[in-house]
């Protein structure tokens, strides 16, 4: 077995018997034990108790974190004409049509959002094996298939982050940077979890929200009691 660096078992160490802690707790155990030397992220982890395989349990949706992620989005936009010229004034990094198509095809995916005016989802479709696996899919029912291109590329960028579960009923997304101040990433984490609570699928059964839990890129894991974190 490989011996475990004095960073990672401080880490540990610091970590060791603490569960269930308020938001504020974990957030300022996190911060006070980062040890890299790069802005790490702060990571939430949810456990749903739901079955994504089944439509009327899928848990997805959208949340503009008060604070912003503190990453830059890279944002490209499926649009023609006037459209197009709207996106681009919004701050979009890549607009096109076919022409983005084919790059798409072509194995260069050089962004973190992908928004689409309806009639160009005919020509996305088609990239669903690409964009798919990557989250990358524009969808109605989380504003990036819409014709209000300008305001969803300047909600991209400012901060906006989606979710969606995963097998076994796991939502994860980054809520904010390590160097954010904590009310910050309290606020944020809050903001989160509010927004999985109100996308509670009808044909959950039992307990929605079974875990929560909080860590920095490279660091350990701590979990959040639900209450607390469900808490106005």
């Amino acid at each position: 077995m490989a011996k475990l660096g004095k960073r990672t078992t401080a880490a540990r160490e610091a970590f060791a018997g603490k569960a269930d802690m308020t938001v504020e707790e974990a957030v300022k155990l996190i911060k006070a034990n980062s040890k890299v030397k790069f802005d790490e992220t702060i990571e939430i982890a949810m456990n749903l108790g739901v079955d994504p395989r089944h439509a009327d349990q899928m848990v997805r949706g959208v949340v503009g974190l008060p604070n912003g992620t503190g990453k830059t989005m890279r944002v490209a936009v499926f649009a023609r004409g006037p459209k197009a010229e709207e996106a681009q004034a919004a701050g979009a990094d890549i607009v096109g049509a076919e022409d983005l198509m084919e790059t798409v095809q072509g194995g260069t995916i050089e962004f973190d959002r992908c928004i689409a005016t309806p009639d160009m989802m005919p020509i996305v479709g088609r990239l669903g094996k690409v964009l798919g696996p990557r989250n990358l899919m524009p969808n109605p029912k989380v504003g990036t298939v819409t014709m209000d291109v300008a305001d969803a590329v300047k909600a991209a960028k400012g901060g906006e982050v989606q979710f969606k579960a995963e097998k076994g009923g796991v939502v994860h997304a980054g809520v904010g940077k390590l160097s954010f101040d904590e009310a910050k990433l309290v606020e944020n984490v809050r903001a989160f979890v509010g927004a999985v609570a109100k996308a509670k699928p009808s044909g959950t059964k039992g307990t929605y929200m079974k875990k929560i839990n909080l860590s920095s890129t490279m660091g350990p894991g701590v979990s959040v009691a639900v209450e607390d974190a469900v808490s106005e």
